[in-house]
């Protein structure tokens, strides 16, 4: 378990799936990240393979003992990527800031990179102060590098 005060992350169980899928399939927090909900089996079928690949790493977000979120690294493409989700409820808290810097003191691999829609500003102050940001493919999307150089990163 790795901590920050009274933000935690610990493994993702079984038990914290269901909480999950309901973090995802709010409206207001697909349209600034935009996404799609998953339906609830391709959901189980996302989360029974990322949870079964050790490449990845992922980390339910906890405040006190409730969990508000979630957080990853995982390979795609040929690189190490980070995404997270944290329950609209606890939006601007800055539970996601401190759920990056835990992650980023157990993940010790760079260069990570992070995806942000470009209208969700929070998401990119989060991932990208200090750091790179570059147009990606998708449309309304930026791509966020962490290259670990001085000066580049805020994470490194």
């Amino acid at each position: 378990m790795t901590t920050d005060g009274c933000v935690w992350l610990c493994p993702v169980q079984p038990d914290d799936l269901p909480r999950m899928y309901d973090m995802q399939l709010d409206p207001e927090a697909n349209r600034m990240a935009v996404t799609l909900p998953r339906t609830g089996e391709a959901f189980d079928s996302h989360w029974a393979k990322a949870l079964a690949d050790p490449g990845n790493t992922t980390r339910a977000v906890l405040v006190g003992e409730a969990m508000v979120g979630y957080i990853s690294c995982f390979p795609m493409d040929g690189q190490d990527h980070v995404g997270y989700w944290i329950d609209r409820a606890y939006w601007g808290m800055g539970i996601a800031s401190r759920s990056l810097h835990l992650l980023l003191r157990e993940v010790v691999k760079r260069p990570l990179v992070a995806s942000a829609a470009t209208s969700n500003t929070a998401c990119s102050l989060v991932a990208g102060i200090g750091t790179r940001v570059s147009p990606m493919s998708c449309t309304g999307c930026s791509s966020i590098q962490t290259t670990g150089q001085s000066g580049s990163s805020a994470f490194s």
